[in-house]
């Protein structure tokens, strides 16, 4: 054996260099790319030097800065030989390996570390032996046996079989045959010589075994083959080679992520079933194809969804009847029934979920209650807004065999609130449709049913999912588009429009403060009147709810925002003379009521989407036979006309106006607003009334509103929207309001002041009506005929309330 090249003088402090892609050998003589400032650093100070650097190669390649227990002890001292700095910053340096060396201890500096080093002893002459002998030459054949699998040049097995030296020979196979860093650092890190040359051995053995079952892998393989099944097989060949060389398995490892997930989510007995049958079928298919990416979006829908998470309720009554009151004023019957449910459920943990249904005008206040609601129990708060929708798979979800199926909203909503008991808000219930893909409405049967949807099925999950302990509210403007199964599954709670002395209390309580806020004013730079807030309520806003008066006071605060940024910060004092100022000249006029009685001109009450409404009925003879009605009028409105046309020619006989009168003459009957459609009974005793008026020439008092249906008979039926209806004639200035005696009990749900204001009086018989609506009686009246072939006219019956 030749004697080993002497270890040159090594100083005991040399700059450090860490390397993160490679392992240095000595005698290894390559070409490297700096980038780190203090790499850089280093090899300036070797240069400066004697050219000497100490490079070590680095545990987690990922750490762009490490720290002394990020590097390994063993490292490689090498030499600069020149260096190359690139225009993007970075110096490319030429370095020869020297010898193994030690590090001891480390040393910081300002630009660059440095390192006390001891160099490890140099390999010493090996004596002959058999086992050496016999390793030296199995390392060369297997050298000359790889060459053309890793496609290396033949002069590496030229050198190697000039190399006797088993160190040396081990280093020159681990610095040219790209071995992985751990085990290159093992092989660095070996001072025996002949014990490195086994590691060496051992690695080329495990690598040639690699290739040759590559090789065989790719002998099996067809000819020609289409490009999908050419990625299939290459994955193959990459799946077969992590294998021999121990590597996880893709595959098996992220059916091990699913599987970890299928047991932390709580599933059912059914979705535990399901989802472990799709896991199997996952592991079966090729990670690449359509039907796997299927397969992983249905287990993640799975598994993301709170199977047993839930949110714990706040049962503090006290505490969320404050929250209640400082987000809502008044809307005293639902904040009782918020209550009363969470005192049931203090009571009775395992407590079904309400199902809710708030029926009212616009901007009163129903989604944002929803919002108070699930803040006052402490729960996750989902709206899901329900207008337009017209596809079932909205609610229940595609089936997976469409491609991009996703669940329902439903569903999608239980996901996103993260827990499944949260206050699940379905808004405008009532602008539902239906067409060719289904009807949403029947869909919904199931899910707003108590006794069924704990059990909801999803078309795309395809496993029953628990909803009873979702609190489920839903809103509408209006009841009547709503089916009756649907709308009878619903506690229906009616929050009707707000007095105008409740719009000034939560103008300043609750709206004011609120924009004041979110245009960044201080609380006291607008100051309001109470006058003020009166004439924009009254002359601004002609709304049953709040929501344009909130506008308006923006527009009010906006303008202050815009003086504040101009350098004025003095107050702003909102007053009844300036508000013109601010907001324009007043957008609503009302339009009073007729004070003066006039001939065949009444005033009734009617209930539209955005609350009350007070309507002129307007009723005109001229020559002609038949009933005319404009007005845009419904279909029961027109019957209703007809049913008034028909009493008023029986009763006017008794006015002692001649019974043909009405006959020989033509009967107008105009209701103004001729653009908006009108429908429903509850005009009749006021069209009565119109005719008698016009027949008998006998003005109606001005002061004077009506609503009821009317029978052939005279009888008063009662009707719906009596609080509506009333809180309009109180806009109106309206004194004096004609109900059905059967509504008596409705007055109940109007404000104190409105009671205050207007005179209430329930009717059962148009001759109540009559006696009250009417200035003047003209003529003695005759005593009330009965009907031909009956007794006399019989006394009210029981009717359903209507509009």
């Amino acid at each position: 054996m030749k004697a080993v090249t002497p270890t040159p003088e090594i100083p005991e402090e040399l700059p450090i260099l860490p390397l993160r892609e490679f392992v240095m050998f000595p005698y290894m003589v390559l070409p490297i790319f700096v980038s780190r400032e203090k790499s850089i650093a280093a090899i300036e100070d070797a240069l400066a030097g004697d050219r000497l650097i100490c490079l070590v190669a680095q545990r987690d390649p990922d750490i762009e800065d490490p720290e002394p227990d990020d590097l390994h002890r063993v490292g490689t001292v090498s030499m600069v030989m020149r260096i190359l700095r690139l225009p993007d910053g970075r110096v490319k340096a030429l370095v020869q390996g020297l010898t193994r060396a030690e590090v001891q201890s480390y040393v910081s500096g300002e630009r660059a570390d440095r390192v006390c080093v001891q160099a490890l002893a140099a390999d010493s002459e090996t004596n002959w032996c058999v086992e050496v002998e016999a390793l030296v030459r199995s390392v060369r054949v297997r050298i000359e046996e790889i060459l053309p699998y890793k496609n290396l040049p033949p002069e590496v097995f030229s050198i190697t079989a000039n190399v006797e030296e088993p160190g040396r020979l081990a280093d020159l196979v681990a610095s040219n045959l790209r071995m992985r860093m751990p085990d290159a650092q093992a092989i660095l890190e070996s001072i025996d010589p002949v014990a490195r040359l086994r590691k060496a051995d051992s690695f080329l053995r495990r690598e040639l075994e690699v290739t040759t079952m590559q090789a065989e892998i790719q002998s099996q393989a067809k000819e020609e083959i289409s490009r999908s099944q050419r990625e299939q097989y290459l994955r193959e060949q990459l799946r077969a080679i992590q294998v021999e060389l121990g590597d996880a398995d893709p595959r098996a490892e992220e059916a091990e992520e699913y599987q970890a997930k299928i047991d932390e989510a709580g599933l059912t007995a059914e979705a535990l079933e399901e989802a472990t049958r799709q896991l199997h079928r996952l592991e079966r298919m090729h990670p690449d194809g359509p039907e796997a990416q299927v397969v992983r979006t249905y287990l993640d829908w799975l598994v993301e969804l709170p199977w047993t998470r839930s949110s714990p309720d706040e049962l503090d009554l006290n505490s969320a009847r404050e929250i209640l009151d400082s987000d809502h004023a008044h809307l005293d019957r639902v904040k009782d029934r918020i209550l009363e449910f969470l005192g049931v459920r203090k009571l009775r943990n395992d407590s079904r979920g309400p199902i809710l249904c708030f029926v009212g005008p616009p901007g009163v206040g129903k989604t944002s209650l929803g919002r108070s609601i699930a803040r006052a129990m402490g729960r996750e708060f989902i709206r899901v807004s329900l207008g337009g929708v017209r596809d079932e798979a909205e609610i229940r979800g595609h089936r997976r065999t469409y491609v991009g199926a996703l669940p329902g909203r439903l569903i999608q909503g239980l996901k996103q609130a993260g827990t499944n008991n949260p206050v699940f808000m379905l808004d405008e219930l009532d602008k539902l449709g239906a067409d060719f893909r289904g009807d949403p409405a029947s869909a919904l049967l199931e899910v707003l049913d108590p006794e069924q949807n704990s059990k909801f099925s999803d078309h795309y999950l395809n496993v029953p999912v628990d909803l009873s302990k979702v609190f489920f509210i839903t809103t509408a403007n209006q009841l009547d588009p709503i089916p009756g199964p649907l709308r009878d599954r619903m506690e229906v709670i009616r929050l009707a429009g707000y007095t105008p002395e409740e719009k000034s209390e939560i103008a300043r309580t609750y709206l004011i403060p609120k924009q004041m806020e979110e245009h960044g004013l201080p609380v006291d730079r607008v100051r309001w009147s109470d006058s003020s807030l009166k004439r924009i309520v009254t002359d601004y806003t002609h709304e049953a709810g709040v929501r344009n008066l909130e506008r308006q006071i923006a527009s009010v605060c906006r303008k202050a925002a815009r003086r504040a940024a101009e350098g004025n910060e003095s107050d702003v004092q909102v007053n009844t003379k300036n508000v013109t100022r601010y907001l324009g000249p007043p957008t609503f006029i009302p339009d009073d009521p007729q004070r003066a009685g006039e001939v065949g001109v009444t005033n009734g009450l009617a209930w539209t989407e955005a609350g009350g409404d007070v309507l002129r009925i307007e009723a005109l003879m001229t020559k002609g036979r038949d009933l005319m009605l404009t007005g845009q009028l419904g279909d029961v409105m027109k019957e209703s006309c007809h049913a008034a046309l028909t009493y008023a020619r029986w009763f006017v006989p008794q006015m002692g106006v001649d019974e043909m009168h009405l006959m020989r003459h033509q009967v107008h009957i105009h209701i103004p607003a001729g653009a908006i459609p009108k429908d429903g009974p509850s005009a009749g005793i006021t069209i009565a009334t119109a005719i008698i008026s016009l027949a008998s020439d006998v003005p109606i008092r001005g002061d004077v509103a009506m609503t009821g249906e009317v029978t052939l008979r005279g009888r008063v039926l009662p009707v719906g929207g009596v609080r509506e209806k009333a809180l309009a004639a109180h806009r109106a200035g309206i004194n004096c309001v004609i109900l059905p005696k059967k509504n008596f009990d409705d007055l109940a749900e109007i404000p104190a002041e409105v009671k205050k204001k207007i005179e209430f009086i329930p009717v059962s018989h148009m001759d109540e009506v009559l006696e009250h609506a009417l200035e003047r009686p003209s003529g003695k009246r005759k005593t009330r005929k009965s009907y031909p072939g009956r007794g006399p006219t019989p006394g009210p019956v029981a009717h359903a309330k209507n509009r």
